[in-house]
């Protein structure tokens, strides 16, 4: 297993001449990281990151920033809603799609990464999000998307969300199923499979979605919760009340050198998450 983190989350409590690029990718290779979750507008500021701005220079930049301090790319983020309503506002979502495709290709960044929206402005949960009708729309709109990756030779993969249109392992496999391409992959983040609902029921949730998803997982998220009311708080790993023992075991049986990022980490508790999960890995 590759353990890695959300370059946004590192130094992201220092001032902000510690949170370039080149000095989060420092952090993070001294921190015992060997990949990142790159989300362009969360680490380069005041740059919008349409398609006119993701360059092939942009791509080597960043390609080199992160090889000089010998890091992969596991996820290149574009986490956009392609269940917008408005077909204008759609096509924009989608150039913008094409960008970081190109831009993954050049920087071998493993995949474009997104999660699966919601059918209104807003990317909030409504009444339609878990619809039949909805699915259908992120269908249709993620389609030109996947032709277009595998195109450039490059997976884009889905993130499964409770919150979102493609909530949970079996909506996922209709995606999967629809689409219909060896490009389309899955980021598997076990904590985004769970709602107040079903927590207290994990183990199940998450050995479902292992067993159903397994030959597309390319990428995996790694984070914790605590229960805030009837809300899940997402907090770093080893935090909340997660078991990670199936997953690790999971992994190690089936996904030799994955890349698994940790999500919701902080300057404090980083390399801490990391060991827990490198030393549960390893026993």
């Amino acid at each position: 297993m590759q353990l890695g983190i959300r370059l946004h989350d590192v130094n992201s409590a220092l001032p902000p001449q510690a949170q370039t690029l080149e000095r989060r990718a420092q952090t993070a290779r001294e921190e015992g990281f060997s990949c990142v979750h790159l989300a362009l507008s969360k680490v380069i500021p005041g740059v919008s990151f349409d398609e006119c701005a993701l360059t092939e220079g942009l791509a080597m930049h960043v390609r080199r920033v992160l090889a000089q301090n010998e890091l992969d790319t596991a996820v290149l983020g574009c986490y956009l809603n392609l269940a917008h309503p408005d077909p204008d506002l759609l096509r924009n979502i989608q150039s913008r799609y094409y960008g970081h495709l190109r831009v993954a290709a050049l920087m071998g960044a493993g995949v474009v990464g997104t999660e699966t929206g919601a059918p209104n402005p807003e990317y909030k949960t409504d009444a339609a999000t878990h619809t039949q009708g909805a699915l259908n729309t992120f269908v249709r709109n993620l389609a030109p998307v996947v032709e277009r990756a595998e195109r450039l030779g490059v997976s884009l993969a889905i993130e499964p969300v409770w919150k979102h249109i493609v909530y949970d392992a079996d909506r996922a496999m209709e995606v999967l199923r629809a689409i219909q391409s060896p490009n389309l992959r899955i980021i598997f983040d076990p904590v985004n499979l769970l709602y107040a609902g079903n927590a207290d029921n994990r183990e199940r949730v998450i050995e479902h979605a292992m067993d159903t998803l397994a030959e597309h997982i390319a990428v995996v998220h790694l984070k914790d919760f605590t229960r805030e009311g009837e809300e899940l708080r997402a907090v770093a790993a080893g935090l909340g009340e997660m078991d990670y023992a199936p997953i690790l075991r999971f992994l190690k049986a089936r996904k030799p050198y994955i890349q698994a990022t940790l999500e919701n980490t902080s300057n404090d508790n980083a390399v801490q998450s990391r060991e827990l999960l490198q030393r549960l890995y390893e026993e």
